[in-house]
């Protein structure tokens, strides 16, 4: 897979960009003011695997979360702005690693710069943030509606806001709701500027259809070599989101830190109970950091043959299911033993 060469920069201890890994990125959801409840948040995403983890500054009370959040966990914090300049700059001052904010309605240019100032003085980078509901009237009474040309003709106006001011640690992210509209908006703009790309589609929906739209947005870009960071964005569980970045990192290739898991659709050829299966080894090796893949399927047709190439695999049979690795079968197990025999090989990989 060919990759864009865009601009590597340092957000707190993570590097994104350049030939840094694509990172997964979510956002707490507990009320500002609970504290206790953003770092519990916090801590349970860290453990399921967020590398980045953004937060909703509304009130400049709430400024206060960025340090508590911080000392919480290791991961990089996004404090996510809007509208409000001043809280922008007391979140650089505050410890954010990252300031995630929409130039174009912070204010004028003076503001602007009062941000670009803040976070130069505490090497923080800004993340424009462009989707289909922040358009400018202008740009949007000339498209009529949030095309892909709408949205990164507003990009171009936000980088240039900061580029004015010779500030050039700026990310991107240019979300629609739109699956179409969103896959062409980051093709152009990855055209037109080296920075890197936060990639994401915005008000996806509920953890079904949202996974859907995520998965056809970013596996589209990440083949076209787009994308340094990501965010599958749900109305779900944070912890769902990343378990679901995961999951698309992992079936690009791009996340090697566990296994990736096959299984197939069934047949009249199948004499197990193979979805019961197929859940039970996924649940049992979520927490697995072995690069491996590993294979569940309902016959023999399709167990060494189709999926050859898994490190540990099993086939369904009567009366016994085949357990094999790399294509060669190892032994013969009951059914009602298939899942406990191929953890035991996982244990042994």
């Amino acid at each position: 897979m060919e990759w864009k060469n865009t601009r590597k920069l340092k957000i707190g201890n993570l590097f994104v960009g350049g030939d840094a890994p694509v990172s997964v990125q979510s956002m707490l959801n507990a009320h500002p003011e609970d504290i206790e409840g953003n770092v519990r948040q916090t801590k349970q995403l860290y453990e399921a695997g967020c590398d980045i983890i953004r937060v909703a500054i509304p009130g400049i009370h709430d400024v206060g979360l960025i340090p508590a959040i911080k000392e919480a966990s290791p991961m990089p914090v996004v404090a996510d702005i809007q509208y409000n300049y001043r809280l922008a700059i007391e979140s650089a001052y505050a410890g954010a690693d990252k300031v995630r904010i929409n130039p174009g309605n912070i204010g004028d240019a003076d503001r602007v710069k009062a941000v670009v100032d803040a976070c130069r003085a505490n090497g923080v980078p800004i993340r424009i943030g462009v989707n289909s509901g922040s358009l400018e009237k202008e740009i949007l009474a000339k498209y009529q509606r949030p095309t892909a040309q709408a949205l990164v003709e507003s990009a171009m106006l936000n980088i240039a806001l900061l580029e004015k001011y010779d500030f050039y640690d700026y990310l991107v992210a240019i979300k629609s709701s739109d699956v179409y509209e969103t896959i062409q908006a980051y093709r152009m703009i990855s055209e037109l500027r080296d920075c890197p790309l936060h990639l994401g589609v915005t008000e996806a929906g509920t953890e079904r259809m949202g996974l859907i739209k995520s998965a056809a947005a970013m596996g589209s870009l990440l083949c076209d070599g787009i994308g340094d960071t990501i965010r599958v964005s749900l109305t779900a569980d944070p912890v769902r989101e990343v378990a679901a970045g995961r999951d698309i990192l992992r079936s690009l290739g791009l996340d090697r830190s566990g296994p990736r898991f096959v299984s197939c659709p069934t047949c009249g050829r199948c004499k197990i109970d193979l979805v019961s299966i197929a859940t039970q080894v996924e649940e049992a090796l979520k927490d697995c950091t072995k690069d491996i893949k590993v294979a569940v399927m309902g016959c023999i047709v399709n167990g060494p043959g189709e999926a050859k190439d898994a490190d540990i695999g099993v086939a369904g049979g009567y009366p016994e299911c085949t357990l094999f690795r790399k294509g060669q079968v190892i032994r013969r197990v009951p059914a009602e033993h298939l899942v406990e025999a191929l953890l035991q090989e996982v244990e042994q990989l």
